[in-house]
């Protein structure tokens, strides 16, 4: 019996986690002697909740495992923005190479881009103030360094699990949990006995929402800690919260008539993208859990267009092999035939940028294993001309 309900990577690369039809299409494949080398790419029709736009993700563990396997992949690095009917990903090759291999391609591509886009949102709603991931108890632990790190890549500043933590190479983010206060049996003795325990380089954030009223508890603890207390964070239950921005503004006041205007407001609880752009004028960070870690997943496709050299899909979709080109300035994108030149954007006239690489070359990964750093920085680059 597994104690964690969860396939390895050789059971996902065996093809143990796909669809079953893709199993049986295979043994017909082989015992007729129908294997053809064909195209087949990855597209999203529309985006979750009719976002304009998403950021392609889940591409790092795609790779590898698609590595040593006699296949061609072109498509976009990570952290690149897509639009609806955009190919994201193609793989040239025989179809019994990869035919077992569709479902975790997709799954992969699906959930992290859900997550990466989500991120991406509540980073641009917060207007530059930071982003943390708290969603990591929301999901299967198994995945949890999945999400941090595509959270990250995303956009949000930091992730709160340990392992998703050493995924991008950054330390944990977090503060204390109300099990700590409720032990202790008082928030300032908490936020006291943190302070005594704790390394010196962790910055001294006090949740103040467990027993009484928001505005005294801030006052109590900045009085008690003096300079050494970063931050108050609020997770009021929104039961409780009533006019959550009103209440904010209120421990703000205490806080800055008594001389603690350097003390920084910490929210988290019940966000989403909606609530972060309400709160940024009155909150210095976020922490944000359940939107981002249970993010809608981007419903991808793969579809077969081309065979033996020939134009051929199904009804519903463009034949042939594709190219993608962006506008850099005004993120206009434009798909293309392979065998076509270079278009100009159609909405600015200026000349456009191709978006899709070669990632793969007969199973040697040649691209697209990027630092979580360089996605990342995409990512906040294109946040700057997108809107929400």
């Amino acid at each position: 019996m597994r104690k964690l309900l969860a396939a390895n990577f050789e059971e996902v690369r065996e093809g143990k986690t796909a669809d079953v039809y893709f199993e049986r299409t295979l043994k017909i494949v082989k015992e007729k002697g129908l294997d053809k080398r064909v195209r087949a790419e990855f597209v999203a029709k529309k985006l979750p909740k009719n976002y304009p736009w998403a950021v392609f993700a889940g591409l790092y563990e795609v790779l590898n495992l698609l590595e040593d396997i006699p296949v061609n992949v072109r498509g976009f690095r990570e952290g690149e923005i897509f639009f609806p009917n955009e190919p994201v990903l193609e793989i040239e090759g025989n179809y019994s190479d990869f035919c077992v291999l569709e479902s975790a391609i997709l799954g992969l591509i699906c959930q992290a881009s859900g997550i990466a886009t989500t991120a991406a949102r509540c980073k641009k709603a917060a207007g530059g103030k930071p982003v943390y991931s708290f969603g990591s108890r929301r999901m299967h632990p198994a995945i949890a360094p999945m999400v941090d790190r595509n959270a990250y890549i995303g956009g949000c500043d930091g992730v709160s699990s340990i392992l998703g933590a050493q995924f991008i190479g950054k330390p944990p983010i977090g503060t204390m949990p109300h099990a700590l206060i409720l032990l202790v049996g008082d928030t300032v003795k908490a936020t006291q006995y943190f302070d005594e325990v704790i390394e010196r380089a962790i910055r001294r954030v006090s949740l103040i929402d467990t027993f009484n009223d928001e505005k005294f508890e801030a006052v109590r603890v900045a009085e008690a800690l003096g300079d050494k207390l970063f931050a108050v964070r609020l997770d009021t239950p929104s039961t409780r919260r009533g006019n959550f921005k009103k209440l904010i503004e209120e421990v703000r006041w205490e806080l800055d008539i008594r001389g603690f205007k350097d003390v920084k407001i910490f929210v988290s609880g019940g966000l989403n993208d909606e609530r972060v752009l309400e709160l940024r004028d009155v909150v210095d960070a976020f922490g944000v859990g359940t939107f981002i870690s249970n993010a809608p997943t981007v419903d991808f496709a793969m579809d077969i267009v081309e065979i033996e050299g020939k134009p051929m899909a199904k009804r519903g979709k463009f034949s042939g092999a594709k190219k993608t080109y962006r506008c850099k300035s005004c993120m206009a994108g434009k798909v293309v035939y392979i065998k076509d030149g270079n278009p100009v954007c159609p909405s600015c006239g200026r000349k456009m940028e191709r978006l899709d690489v070669e990632l793969v070359k007969n199973g040697k990964i040649v691209d697209g294993l990027e630092d979580p750093d360089v996605i990342r920085n995409r990512v906040l680059s294109y946040l700057e001309r997108l809107e929400l």
